[in-house]
Formats: structure tokens, C-alpha cells, sequence
């Protein structure tokens, strides 16, 4: 049985907290392509629901020092501006 590595283990956080965020990304556009407003309560609820989760996942990953807080920072950061592209993307499509 082969031993793992802290960097191994790090790597192994890093994906595993980006696999969420994409999830969250995916299903963000499935709502944006079935015309889901993206004023909607239940919408912005999902949303919420969806990014304070991913939060408090990288915070933890973060406390038990499996990624350093900027790696998580940066993951947020990363799907904050998507979200918000798509949501002038929206918005630009709206106003038409």
C-alpha cells in the first residue's frame, strides 16, 4: 500500500472543491438556458444555497490546512466573475 502525500492530498482538496464549483457553474447555465430569470427567488435561493455551501467547504478545507486560504479565495473568485458574465450576458440579451 503506497503512502499519500500531503501535496497529493492537497491536490486531491483542490480538484474535489472544483468539481463543486463547476457544479455550481453548470447548473447556474442549465437555469440560464431554460430562461430561468436570474432574479427569480428561487433562482437567487439556489444560488445562495450553492455558493455559501462552497464557502464553507473551502473555509474548512482551509482551517484543516488541506489548501492554503489564496487556492480557495481563488476558486470563489474564479466562479463569482463566470457568474457575473453570464449575468451581463443575460442582462445584454434582455435589453435587446
Amino acid at each position: 500500500m503506497s503512502q499519500i502525500t500531503a501535496i497529493e492530498v492537497q491536490q486531491k482538496a483542490i480538484q474535489m472543491l472544483q468539481a463543486d464549483a463547476d457544479k455550481i457553474w453548470k447548473l447556474i447555465e442549465v437555469q440560464m438556458k431554460n430562461l430561468t430569470m436570474p432574479q427569480c427567488p428561487l433562482y437567487e435561493e439556489v444560488l445562495d444555497t450553492q455558493m455559501f455551501g462552497l464557502s464553507r467547504e473551502i473555509d474548512f478545507a482551509v482551517r484543516l490546512k488541506l489548501i492554503q486560504e489564496e487556492t480557495g479565495k481563488r476558486i470563489l473568485q474564479e466562479l463569482e466573475r463566470k457568474l457575473m458574465e453570464l449575468d451581463q450576458l443575460y442582462q445584454a440579451n434582455v435589453n435587446e
